[in-house]
């Protein structure tokens, strides 16, 4: 379900008591082989809880505002390109981890840190816990719906890793 910012103002002026809702957002870009690892990982989760809510976006940054304010709890899963771990590795980050910047220079825009902030500036409803995973990946630009080998056998794994850490 999406959530506007101005109706997520609403519920929140109308002082009702909400129960805790929990969001998970597959980011990526499902043609760029690796690069959409995030949103095949929330397709997993779904499919074994179709009680959960689940997105799924390619956008990035302050576009995420629309998707994220008014819910209690952010799960975030993306890919992550590193030097030293291997590939399908699972990394489990804290928001504080990525600094939010002034600097406009990503390819996304601003970073989620940074909307994060801003968000918060603006008197919008954040979430209060955020978990943000991201996987290890090879290839994130090479047009292909599928992920590589080595990652797509992890995925299955990677979806238990986070059913237990959440208790989903």
């Amino acid at each position: 379900m999406k959530r506007t910012l101005e109706q997520t103002i609403e519920q929140g002026q109308e002082g009702k008591k909400q129960e805790m809702n929990t969001l998970i957002l597959g980011i990526g870009n499902p043609i760029l082989t690796d690069d959409g690892v995030g949103i095949k990982i929330a397709h997993k989760l779904k499919e074994g809880n179709p009680e959960l809510e689940v997105l799924e976006t390619s956008e990035a940054g302050i576009t995420l505002l629309d998707l994220i304010v008014g819910c209690d709890k952010l799960i975030i899963i993306d890919s992550i390109k590193t030097e030293k771990g291997e590939l399908g590795d699972l990394y489990k980050l804290e928001l504080e981890d990525l600094k939010p910047s002034k600097d406009f220079s990503s390819s996304h825009g601003i970073g989620i840190a940074t909307a994060f902030e801003l968000g918060k500036e603006l008197g919008y409803k954040m979430p209060k816990h955020i978990s943000i995973y991201a996987v290890g990946i090879k290839d994130n630009s090479t047009f292909g719906e599928d992920c590589t080998q080595e990652v797509k056998a992890k995925i299955p794994f990677i979806t238990l890793q986070i059913i237990k850490e959440e208790r989903l």
